[in-house]
């Protein structure tokens, strides 16, 4: 798959973090990348792009990430969500893998890992 055709949707509260993997994923050539600030825009968003893959924060305001996952999953089993928190503890990790999330990440995101997570699955397309 083309990285250009690629659709990455970013959810975090905080904007600073979207920012910085927004301009690391645009330097890999990704082509349509969407950001939302909290659990329900994530959900929204999710719904109106139908994005390639999500990277979404588990702790946010409105609807925690864990939540907004499970709305995503129920909506689109095959949703590619890969969770990142700063908070990364084994229950919020278990929590993430039994409701279908597709990778975990710590923060602060390590970009190498991102670019790995991104061409496995655009190698599956």
């Amino acid at each position: 798959m083309d990285l250009r055709d690629f659709k990455i949707l970013i959810c975090d509260d905080s904007m600073f973090a979207r920012k910085n993997l927004s301009m690391f994923l645009a330097s890999l050539g990704i082509g349509n990348i969407y950001e939302a600030a909290d659990g329900e825009e994530s959900v929204a968003k999710y719904q109106e792009f139908k994005p390639d893959l999500v990277f979404m924060d588990i702790v946010m305001p409105k609807l925690t990430g864990i939540d907004a996952l499970r709305q995503i999953i129920e909506s689109d089993p095959a949703a590619k969500v890969v969770m990142a928190s700063s908070v990364g503890t084994q229950n919020h990790l278990k929590q993430a893998i039994m409701l279908g999330a597709y990778d975990f990440v710590q923060k602060p995101v390590d970009k190498e890992q991102v670019k790995k997570i991104i061409e496995h699955l655009a190698g599956q397309k």
